[in-house]
């Protein structure tokens, strides 16, 4: 969870999620949205690929990055869990 929090608190990362909520984009498409390098955005990518936010499938020369929403539902799971005691009702 600590990597799901470290990578939601960059404005450039959560960009990134929001692009990809749209559809699957490859680095270089990422990369052509931000006016900074694209080691930086490989950084970003890798981060957000360590907290398993983004899937990626590489498909000949290029590497497909997909949103995993897999890890935001655990992390809403575990707050409304959080929230809501087990031997209390909603």
């Amino acid at each position: 969870m600590k990597n799901f929090f470290k990578a939601l608190d960059d404005p450039t990362r959560r960009k990134i999620l929001e692009m990809l909520r749209e559809r699957d984009m490859t680095a270089g498409e990422i990369a052509d949205a931000f006016n900074i390098s694209k080691p930086s955005i490989s950084y970003h990518l890798d981060l957000l690929k360590q907290a398993d936010l983004v899937t990626t499938e590489k498909k000949g020369q290029f590497i497909n990055y997909t949103l995993n929403t897999t890890v935001f539902d655990e992390v809403i799971s575990w707050m409304l869990d959080f929230k809501n005691p087990k031997n209390e009702k909603p």
